[in-house]
């Protein structure tokens, strides 16, 4: 019974306590707009006072110790809560001043008297000018700075934006991250663009802050001269010991927490890198380099040993930097040594490509005779780390990735990706190979980071010029410093492993049909045959050969058509297998069945599809020459001005964002796909019958002739 009734408990707190969590921020709206309406006894003013210190000291320190903004992305909403409790407090004090001010130093509480007399003696001069020194601090230094840094990353942050979405959208693509980590992503984004949105108009908070601290200094001492000496008889220097050492307290009271949430402000806006809080990036960073501390300690014991000079106090100063020196110096070799000897162990044990001596005197045997990878990624020594898991290289993780995202998207599992080492290839340097042959190479740099120019940035940056490996697009190599600045400009910024994995993504998708070999097929069938037994009974391989099978999903797959829709294919295969065993002509017909998809694979959910068509008269001359074996070959001459005029226009359509598409009659659509595959790789050549009848067509560019 006392259990069940311990568990009622916790549940009764729980819904509780969410409430009164909810309820929290109107209460203590309301707390503060009673404090600038209702009197406030000289306790309660201590109380609320000690708060507002409290309150501040606790924000700034949540501002050191975060490692991102977003961690604290309620910060906007706590400077106007905060802001809003000091000037209630300086109202609520101000009508305590000018009440009872008369009556002596301790008429406002105990905490403005204590800041009247320990922090200035009393004398409201000292008062007025620390008060003065405290307000230039923060109204000019530190308001103003972080108010231009606030405004700047939120201009940055809204420009980034298109290139962090295309970033997302480029990993998701490559099968790095899946759909949940993309919408985290994407919506850590948008919480970004907001969070210094929000506080480019919060830092108006603090600067109008400390504009009201002035304006209420003055307006107090001024009202507290007129009561003390028109309606309590004070003389003016009495008046001036009550009143104005009162106010004086009053404003370092205010003005002190203001401080100190302007700091935390600026600290939370100047805030760069997502590794490390702002206290372990300030030691990593300024102690990170030996020489600045040698040449600093030795600087300082140089100005000790000139005359005049207190000497103790440089020598002293001066023998401890040269100690840090030291001892950085001594931490960065002794890292050195461990990683030396780690790279050793890796390489030892990773698998080589160079020719190595034979351990024995022994006959060649045929298991000497090692197979030809399908799909091979050789590396440079130097890129030997990001396979290994000791180093946290996360290589292999990507690739698996890759082959899964692959799987999802064409249709059929790929085949596995042999990593192995290449001493002939350049240290950063690797190579892509598809049954033995390099189909693709690049350089990739560890611990650094490519940012891709996806057009129309102009912004420098400071790195090493290159081309994206995949797409061919202007890129840099930069360091992790250069990386926030980059992504604020627009660029897309990836690491090394990333650049690899959509590298060979990008290849994989364009060998498709190279990849699906016999192997990957019949695995093909056999996962078919777990939904749908029957199907794979009847039509393979009695009605259809494996051998066939295999050709026409190849000859889809070599026009970038995915085979996702397994049944629909071996359906469409069935239906006519018994009029044609012609691959070609089979492929024909299951494009005609795959159409709806392949229309949607190529412009998306839109209705009305904007194709490419060609010149009536060429078109006659081309079905005239390709449909007809008897008749005469098409002229070079012809098919070359066709290729290129081709690609011409395909490249135009792609940089107006719209689908480079050719509409063609059925009966040269195979013959023209081929003619302009190598030129052309992403246009897509359409047949007039693989339009639905749920779709409508516009014309676009047209392909002219010679004499057009």
């Amino acid at each position: 019974m006392s259990t069940a009734l311990f568990k009622n408990l916790q549940a009764w707190n729980a819904k509780n306590g969410m409430a009164l969590q909810s309820l929290g921020a109107p209460l203590l709206v309301i707390a503060i707009l009673a404090l600038m309406v209702l009197p406030m006894p000289p306790w309660l003013l201590d109380t609320f006072f000690t708060l507002n210190i409290a309150t501040a000291l606790m924000v700034m320190m949540i501002a050191a110790y975060m490692v991102r903004p977003l961690d604290f992305a309620v910060f906007p909403s706590v400077l106007l809560l905060t802001t809003l409790m000091r000037l209630s407090l300086n109202v609520a004090s101000t009508r305590v001043v000018l009440l009872e001010g008369h009556t002596g130093p301790g008429a406002a509480g105990a905490v403005i008297e204590a800041f009247g007399h320990f922090l200035i003696g009393g004398n409201f001069a000292v008062g007025l000018i620390v008060f003065a020194i405290l307000v230039v601090i923060n109204f000019v230094v530190i308001t103003k700075g972080a108010e231009r840094i606030a405004e700047v990353s939120a201009r940055f942050t809204l420009d980034a934006m298109p290139g962090k979405q295309m970033a997302v959208d480029a990993d998701l693509n490559a099968g790095l991250i899946d759909e949940p980590e993309a919408k985290r992503r994407r919506l850590e984004v948008q919480e970004e663009a907001n969070f210094f949105g929000s506080m480019d108009g919060a830092s108006k908070f603090v600067r109008g802050d400390a504009m009201a601290g002035i304006l209420i200094l003055i307006i107090t001492i001024i009202g507290g001269f007129i009561i003390g000496m028109a309606q309590h008889g004070l003389s003016a220097g009495d008046a001036a010991n009550s009143y104005v050492l009162l106010a004086v307290g009053d404003a370092l009271v205010a003005q002190i927490p203001a401080l100190l949430i302007s700091v935390a402000s600026a600290m939370v806006i100047s805030r760069v890198g997502k590794d490390n809080d702002t206290g372990k990036q300030i030691a990593d960073q300024m102690l990170a380099s030996p020489r600045a501390l040698a040449i600093t300690g030795a600087i300082l014991i140089m100005l000790g040993l000139i005359p005049n000079m207190p000497h103790t106090v440089f020598l002293l100063m001066g023998s401890l930097f040269g100690y840090g020196a030291w001892m950085v110096h001594r931490k960065k070799q002794q890292k050195s040594q461990a990683a030396a000897s780690g790279a050793a162990g890796t390489d030892s044990s990773a698998p080589s490509g160079a020719l190595a001596a034979p351990a024995q005197d022994s006959e060649a045997t045929w298991d000497d005779l090692q197979p030809v990878d399908l799909l091979g990624l050789e590396l440079g020594y130097r890129l030997i780390a990001l396979v290994d898991k000791k180093r946290q290289g996360d290589l292999l993780t990507r690739i698996k990735g890759v082959r899964r995202k692959f799987a999802q998207e064409v249709g059929f599992l790929p085949p596995a990706v042999h990593v192995r080492d290449n001493l002939e290839l350049k240290p950063s340097a690797y190579r892509i190979t598809l049954r033995g042959v390099m189909v693709g190479e690049g350089e990739a740099f560890p611990g650094m980071y490519l940012a891709i120019n996806p057009g129309g940035i102009s912004t420098p940056l400071i790195g090493t010029p290159t081309t994206d490996p995949a797409f061919g697009l202007p890129a840099h190599w930069i360091d992790e410093r250069q990386k926030e600045a980059a992504q604020m400009a627009g660029f897309t910024v990836v690491d090394s492993e990333t650049v690899m994995a959509t590298h060979l993504s990008h290849l994989m998708q364009m060998h498709a049909a190279k990849l699906l070999s016999r192997n990957e097929v019949q695995q093909l069938v056999e996962h078919v045959a777990k939904s749908a037994p029957k199907l794979i009974e009847e039509v393979i391989p009695k009605m259809v050969t494996v051998t066939t099978f295999q050709k026409v999903l190849q000859l889809l797959l070599e026009d970038a058509v995915h085979i996702r829709d397994i049944r629909t294919i071996i359906e469409t295969l069935a239906e006519n297998a018994g009029t044609t065993q012609d691959a070609a002509e089979l492929a024909r017909r299951v494009r005609i069945a795959l159409s709806p998809a392949i229309v949607q694979q190529i412009y998306g959910p839109t209705r009305e599809l904007n194709v490419i068509a060609i010149e009536p008269g060429l078109e006659r001359l081309l079905v005239q020459a390709l449909s007809n074996p008897q008749a005469p070959s098409l002229d070079p001459g012809v098919a070359d001005m066709l290729t290129q005029r081709a690609a011409e226009v395909a490249n135009k359509q792609e940089e107006l964002g719209m689908p480079a598409c050719l509409l063609v009659p059925d009966a040269i659509r195979n013959a023209i796909a081929r003619l302009v595959r190598r030129v052309a790789p992403r246009l897509q050549v359409l047949a007039h019958s693989e339009i639905p009848e749920t779709h409508t067509i516009r014309i676009g560019p047209i392909l002219k002739g010679a004499n057009a």
